[in-house]
């Protein structure tokens, strides 16, 4: 046993000295200071990207729970004409589910363009449907394809005369888009409202212009969800939480936590080692 340990003598030797040069290649004054400046820098990288990541992570489950709240509010069951009626602040709550019963005023119907449906080009029609003699919602009944040659050819569709039964949801006005000088058009949309009857189609719509501009009592708005028909088509995109991409971003922030980490190791430990070895 003492021959034994007596033997490792000259290994531990040799491995302490290594050691050594180790600890004085690394721990001089000029050492010292890049090492600290390293250490800071990367501790900072890796909090900074670390907290990135949770903040992504928080996101989703933000979007997973407005998603839930989404999909509970759409599985209730629908307002009637009544209902909406007696309290117009239900068209607070987007996604619920409605069915009213008014009449068409096709007069003020308008084409909103440069609304592609699946990959095609084309208008989302929307109809002021009146409720009562003070009540109407803007329903956005569905979509048309777009001449290939001629914009303004709009694709026939029929509006019923009388009282009509109309299924859909509470929703927010069409989303808006950019024009050719690069700006949304509702600006330019507020100040042509005087001849803005002069044509049907528009890049955008704001719903209180378009109030004044036609004197209705527009209260919300409606995506109607009935099956295609009259014309129009209703696939609408399916709702979706959306958290794929938070969930990519977070593991990116978390590898690039990783990397530097590896990094650090590798340039101030792990090769300085090696060549002092």
């Amino acid at each position: 046993m003492k021959m034994s340990a007596e033997a490792k003598l000259p290994k531990m030797a040799k491995n302490a000295s290594a050691t050594m040069n180790f600890i004085n290649a690394i721990i001089s004054d000029a050492r010292r200071r890049s090492l600290l400046v390293a250490t800071m820098a990367t501790v900072l990288g890796v909090a900074l990207t670390v907290r990135l990541g949770m903040w992504q992570l928080s996101r989703g489950h933000e979007k997973e729970a407005m998603h839930a709240t989404i999909l509970a509010r759409q599985a209730l069951p629908a307002l009637d004409t009544v209902a909406v009626l007696k309290d117009k602040t239900v068209f607070t709550q987007l996604h619920q589910s409605v069915r009213l019963e008014g009449q068409w005023l096709p007069q003020f119907t308008v084409y909103l363009e440069n609304r592609p449906m699946q990959g095609r080009s084309g208008f989302i029609v929307l109809t002021p449907l009146q409720l009562d003699k003070h009540t109407t919602v803007l329903v956005q009944r569905g979509w048309i394809p777009r001449h290939q040659q001629d914009r303004t050819l709009l694709a026939p569709i029929e509006t019923p005369q009388g009282q009509v039964h109309v299924k859909g949801r509470i929703a927010l006005g069409p989303s808006e888009v950019m024009d050719l000088g690069g700006k949304t058009s509702s600006t330019a949309d507020t100040t042509t409202a005087q001849s803005a009857r002069q044509s049907s189609i528009r890049q955008n719509l704001n719903l209180i212009d378009y109030s004044h501009e036609t004197g209705l009592s527009v209260v919300g708005t409606v995506l109607q969800t009935d099956a295609d028909a009259e014309g129009l088509q209703r696939n609408w995109p399916e709702i979706t939480a959306g958290v794929e991409k938070h969930w990519g971003y977070a593991f990116q922030w978390f590898a690039l936590a990783v990397v530097q980490l590896l990094l650090y190791f590798w340039y101030q430990w792990i090769k300085p080692y090696r060549h002092a070895r």
